[in-house]
């Protein structure tokens, strides 16, 4: 496992104590901040020593997410795109709803943000002018 930063230690620190990992939980404090980058960094502690197992592709599909959205940010639309893809594509086998995240509503977020990025992204960047993306948990009974 890689060593964890200082930043994303305190990420995960504020998530303690709660039912699901602190990282896990991190990924979306951070994403629904639109600190992309910081998510797809807290989430990739947990993803690494899941890479072949079971919720690997799960992880990977919304690192990819965060990592879209971090292109989109820097008005790299091209990259973007083709993260939205492969996130996509990494999470279509889990759901509807998988470790409290309804994944049937988070493709179609992909899919509408593919659709704006192919039809002409604004510049100077989308995002301003564009509800930014949420992601939300169903925790609990």
């Amino acid at each position: 496992m890689t060593r964890e930063s200082p930043k994303m230690a305190a990420v995960r620190s504020s998530c303690q104590g709660q039912s699901l990992d602190p990282h896990y939980l991190g990924f979306f404090d951070c994403f629904n901040q639109q600190r992309f980058f910081e998510a797809h960094e807290v989430l990739e502690q947990l993803w690494l020593p899941e890479r072949g197992r079971p919720k690997g592709l799960f992880y990977k599909g919304l690192i990819q997410l965060a990592g879209a959205f971090v292109h989109v940010q820097k008005n790299r639309f091209g990259p973007a795109t083709a993260l939205l893809r492969l996130a996509n594509e990494n999470l279509k086998t889990y759901g509807p709803v998988y470790d409290g995240l309804e994944v049937t509503v988070v493709r179609e977020l992909i899919v509408d943000w593919l659709s704006r990025l192919e039809h002409g992204p604004q510049a100077p960047n989308v995002l301003l002018t564009s509800m930014p993306p949420q992601l939300i948990l169903r925790i609990g009974p």
